[in-house]
């Protein structure tokens, strides 16, 4: 996969690799490259939807694209578009006829369809018994040309009274257990699952989290649901799965944690009396998870997002992370860097994008490193699932190309992998160098002006050279870039990626940090540190194990060591003492304590080649089963974590999705990610309307007006998706009880 770098003008805005556009005063103007192709008013809405039209017409740039530059709506686009197509260029500038009036609504129609208002027949009914378009009736009803019978709306449901309703429930079925029925003809078998139905509730707690089922479907965990295992009972899989996501966005990091919330309060979300009750949960997801289903699940999530997202999948950045494990079962040990303490725990190994989104994670409780990890587990599922991987053709006839980038840090750094991956897969690596002593001439480093994969700009010095690393046959040249810092300190960077210059290469290097803020933010927020399970597990016999008697050894070969070097710096320490000089008074004890620790350091000598001796004898690996029974240690069961794990992920980029839409020129992404916590938080009242299969959700307001401004703008771009809610036939409509008022025009 190639990365291009277009040449942007200073100041634009970048639409896609080759199409920009740059405000000038009260002018836009429009580049292909470098060359300007369209210009317009700031305020000329016919030229804007002709451009427009043209160059998604021409195929130049996308749809999404164009949204996500100027923020208009798709069914903008889309009419420009059939406008250019039906009715040409001309159409644009052409005279709007205005109405003619009458030919639709005729008196004798007008009389008709008040009639049918009269007897209470719904707009949908009515329109459709006149054959008219529903709009034309709900002109004449705005204009006050038909009068529609009121109809007295169902009573809505305050908190107080649906909390007095579950506390009766729980003196017969259970508490908020207002649906016997349905629940006895789920546990006899004679029913698929709960209807889901929307009821008149107010004030219901987390019901802002609604908001983000939008962005939950367009992750695309829905599709790919029956890879999991069969759920029986009153709960269908799609609705624990919602569950899972809704209390995982909501910051309720455990499943156990959900006996502090009201089950019948959350039921109200999914349209259902209430949740399952934290044991029913565990034991719903313990299906779900089968021996191998989440583990199945988990690997068609990622391949679904490496294929929505063929523009992230060319660098993808992997590095560990140790869940720490304190209960009673013996598990392996392992180092824990950001610890320096070597702790009990299971080493997950991450594959992510360069802005910190997740594809997947692998799962270490034996962890023989990161590179054996890349060889086995991850570089063959890549090298599957990641898209528009050039030909086969191609790569032979360039010897340069490359598949793809895989970016890790100096855990990986070893030359005889990276001439494998690049040897046996073309497979480009990329990583810090290690052990860099030598200095660079700062004449050698320029000023290069990039920009960051979020778009940002970036300017650093980068200075870039061929080099090789490893010796003999291991030997592979490799391109190295460094960046000076105003320190004098230079970072070097080595890379296979021979067809990147610099100016790719560096940024998104140091993007590997979104990776690491990925973890924090994920520990904090989504609890992706959290074992989340029950009971152990014997490991296969055939799994390979450090021998712990090669262990000992080679622990006493370090310890003997370290004694021997000190040992021998005693010594040398000697000869610079006063009492060396043969004159002095107490030479006689001093040649005494020298021969004394020349005898000590001839015996550690003779101590280690005799230990070394035994080290070669002793095998390092074993399998499990050959382990004494004193040394054997336990596994924990995976299914249900990797399971939680996937929903953490479909969460976390499910909020990123929204964080997007959120972001602008005043609101960084830490402040959108701030505002989507609030949100998911906020009470809301949830209004069905049956009659026009909408489900209105009405949020309480926020703490100020700019964060009621920034929801506002996010509930009109949620509710152009007219998403309708997994289960019914409802499209979710998102409103705010707080009017907000236009910066621009002052219109509330």
């Amino acid at each position: 996969m190639q990365t291009i770098l277009p040449f942007i003008p200073a100041g634009a805005t970048k639409i896609n690799d080759i199409l920009t556009v740059i405000r000038i005063g009260e002018e836009y103007s429009y580049y292909l490259g470098l060359y300007p192709i369209y210009k317009h008013k700031a305020n000329d809405d016919k030229h804007f939807r002709l451009i427009a039209a043209q160059l998604l017409e021409s195929g130049t740039c996308q749809q999404c694209e164009i949204v996500k530059a100027f923020a208009v709506s798709r069914k903008k686009l889309n009419r420009a578009v059939k406008q250019l197509k039906e009715r040409g260029v001309a159409s644009f500038f052409s005279k709007r006829s205005g109405r003619k009036g009458g030919t639709v609504l005729t008196p004798d129609k007008l009389h008709q369809a008040q009639q049918l208002l009269n007897h209470g027949g719904s707009r949908c009914d009515v329109s459709s018994e006149l054959s008219m378009r529903p709009d034309t009736l709900r002109k004449a009803i705005n204009d006050g040309r038909l009068r529609e019978l009121a109809v007295e709306m169902p009573q809505s449901s305050t908190m107080s009274e649906r909390s007095r309703k579950d506390a009766l429930a729980g003196l017969g079925m259970g508490t908020a257990c207002t649906r016997p029925d349905e629940r006895l003809a789920a546990a006899f078998g004679l029913s698929d699952g709960a209807m889901q139905r929307f009821e008149n509730c107010i004030d219901v707690p987390f019901g802002g989290v609604l908001c983000a089922v939008p962005a939950l479907l367009a992750t695309g965990f829905l599709e790919k649901i029956d890879k999991l295992g069969t759920v029986k009972g009153y709960y269908t899989a799609t609705q624990v799965m919602m569950v899972l996501a809704f209390i995982s966005l909501c910051r309720i990091k455990t499943i156990e944690q959900l006996q502090g919330y009201s089950a019948g309060e959350l039921g109200n979300l999914i349209g259902l009396d209430r949740i399952p009750e934290a044991r029913c949960l565990r034991y719903k997801t313990t299906e779900l998870a089968g021996d191998t289903n989440a583990e199945i699940f988990s690997a068609e999530m990622s391949s679904l997002w490496l294929e929505q997202y063929p523009q992230s999948a060319g660098f993808l950045y992997v590095d560990g992370h140790i869940k720490l494990y304190g209960g009673k079962t013996e598990l392996p040990r392992r180092f824990v860097s950001r610890m320096r303490l070597c702790l009990r725990g299971i080493s997950n190994y991450w594959v992510n994008d360069a802005i910190g989104q997740p594809f997947f994670m692998v799962e270490k409780q034996i962890d023989h490193g990161m590179l054996q990890v890349l060889r086995e587990d991850i570089v063959p599922r890549l090298l599957i699932d990641v898209p528009n991987q050039p030909p086969q053709e191609e790569l032979n006839s360039d010897p340069l190309l490359h598949r793809f980038v895989i970016v890790f840090d100096r855990e990986g750094y070893s030359p005889v992998f990276f001439k494998e991956m690049w040897e046996e897969h073309r497979i480009a690596c990329m990583t810090y160098r290690k052990n860099t002593t030598d200095k660079w001439p700062e004449e050698e480093f320029i000023q290069v002006d990039t920009q960051t994969p979020r778009g940002e700009p970036l300017s650093m010095k980068l200075a870039e050279r061929d080099s090789i690393i490893g010796t003999g046959k291991n030997a592979i040249k490799v391109k190295e870039i460094r960046k000076l810092r105003e320190s004098g300190h230079q970072t070097s960077i080595v890379t296979t990626a021979y067809t990147l210059d610099s100016g790719v290469i560096a940024p998104m290097m140091f993007a590997r940090w979104s990776q690491e803020n990925f973890f924090a933010y994920g520990m904090h927020h989504f609890a992706i540190d959290g074992l989340r399970s029950y009971g152990e597990e014997s490991f296969p016999g055939t799994e390979e194990v450090v021998n712990p008697n090669w262990r000992e050894l080679d622990r006493t070969r370090r310890s003997t060591t370290t004694k021997l070097a000190r040992a021998q710096a005693g010594f040398m320490d000697m000869d610079t003492r006063v009492t060396a000089d043969p004159n002095h008074k107490r030479h006689e004890k001093w040649q005494i304590k020298k021969d004394e620790k020349l005898e000590d350091i001839n015996m550690l000598e003779q101590e280690l080649v005799e230990i070394k001796s035994n080290i070669k004898k002793v095998k390092k690996h074993i399998t499990w089963g050959e382990l004494p029974e004193q040394h054997r240690f336990k596994k924990l069961p995976s299914s249900q974590r990797i399971l939680m794990n996937t929903v953490g992920m479909i969460a976390y980029r499910a909020e990123t999705i929204m964080t997007d839409l959120l972001r602008s020129n005043t609101i960084t992404t830490t402040n959108a990610r701030s505002i989507l916590q609030d949100l998911f938080t906020t009470t809301a009242d949830i209004l069905p309307d049956h009659e026009k299969k909408e489900l209105h959700v009405r949020l309480h307001g926020a703490s100020t007006p700019a964060t009621n401004q920034a929801i506002a703008h996010l509930l009109k771009e949620i509710n152009q998706t007219e998403t309708v809610f997994p289960g019914t036939e409802l499209t979710m409509v998102f409103e705010s009880h707080i009017p907000t008022r236009n910066s621009k025009t002052g219109d509330t």
